[in-house]
C-alpha cells in the first residue's frame, strides 16, 4: 500500500493554516471574546464566535459530557476519513480527503483545548449573512466534500449499452 502523500500533505498544511489563523485572530489581533470584531471590508469581518456545536448549531455540546461525546464522534469520523484516504488511489480525492481530515483535526483540537471551536470569518452584505461565521477548517471541510461530490458525479461508471448476441 502506497501512502497517500498528497492527502497527508494537504491535511498537515490545512491543520497548520487553521491553527495559525485561529492563533492570529485570538492572539495578536486580540479578537478573543464574544462580541469582539474587526470590520475588514464592507462584506467581511473578523468576529469571535465560540461554537459549541457543529454545522448550523446542530449537536450543541453544552456540558462536559456532550463536549467529549462530540470529540469522540468527530474523532471517529476523522479516523474513517483517514482510512478512506489511505485506500484512495486518485490524487484529487486524496487531496480532498486531506482537506476534510485536516479541518476535522483542527476543530477537534479546538474543542479539546477550549471546549468550543473558534469561528471568526464573517461574510455579510450589510446585516444579511448568507453564511454562519466559520473558520479555515470549516471552509476546507466544505471544499473537500464538494470536490468529492463533484468528482463522484462526473466520473460515475456509465451504464454499458446492451449488445444483443447474434445467436439469440
Amino acid at each position: 500500500m502506497m501512502l497517500p502523500v498528497r492527502g497527508i500533505v494537504a491535511a498537515v498544511a490545512l491543520f497548520a493554516a487553521d491553527q495559525l489563523s485561529k492563533w492570529a485572530i485570538t492572539g495578536p489581533l486580540g479578537i478573543d471574546h464574544l462580541g469582539a470584531a474587526r470590520e475588514i471590508t464592507g462584506f467581511f469581518a473578523l468576529r469571535f464566535v465560540p461554537n459549541v456545536g457543529v454545522s448550523l448549531g446542530l449537536l450543541s455540546a453544552d456540558s462536559d459530557a456532550s463536549r467529549w461525546a462530540l470529540v469522540a464522534m468527530t474523532a471517529l469520523i476523522a479516523a474513517g476519513v483517514a482510512v478512506w484516504m489511505t485506500r484512495e488511489k486518485h490524487p484529487t480525492d486524496q487531496i480532498a480527503l486531506g482537506l476534510v481530515l485536516g479541518g476535522a483535526l483542527g476543530n477537534i483540537l479546538d474543542r479539546i483545548r477550549f471546549g468550543f471551536v473558534v469561528d471568526f470569518a464573517d461574510l455579510h452584505i450589510g446585516d444579511w449573512r448568507p453564511f454562519l461565521v466559520f473558520n479555515v477548517a470549516d471552509a476546507a471541510i466544505t471544499v473537500g466534500v464538494l470536490v468529492l461530490l463533484v468528482r463522484a458525479l462526473l466520473t460515475r461508471d456509465k451504464p454499458q449499452p446492451i449488445v444483443e448476441s447474434p445467436h439469440a
